[in-house]
């Protein structure tokens, strides 16, 4: 059972990540990759909040380990990041990274905030 909940959640997640993150790309014109780092920071967000509601396992798994598993990507950051650097947009590049695990950090954080407030 828990392998079904992963792979509906994942295959949710991943195609909401997938048109979603096409979507921000076409509309947006920079030379960054900012539909994968607002994806991984509403992402960071989400997992917050499903960390701190009381729901059942089955759920989580469905929720945290399917779904937000799949709808954010450390492959695609990592492959992102990497090319920044390749393409010489250094600044670009460090403010992706950084801004990536510095927000989804603090999204993280104020997700479980919320739960509380």
């Amino acid at each position: 059972m828990e392998y079904l909940l992963v792979a509906i959640g994942g295959a949710a997640g991943s195609l909401v990540r997938y048109s979603l993150g096409k979507v921000i790309s076409e509309k947006s014109n920079m030379n960054f990759p900012i539909g994968t780092f607002m994806i991984n920071i509403t992402g960071a967000i989400l997992l917050g909040i499903v960390s701190s509601v009381p729901v059942s396992s089955n759920m989580m798994i469905l929720l945290a380990d399917g779904f937000l598993g799949a709808y954010t990507t450390f492959s695609t950051f990592m492959y992102e990041g990497f090319n920044l650097f390749q393409e010489r947009e250094k600044i670009n590049a460090f403010i992706y990274i950084l801004g990536s695990l510095i927000l989804g950090t603090v999204g993280f954080a104020l997700g479980t905030k919320i739960i509380n407030i």
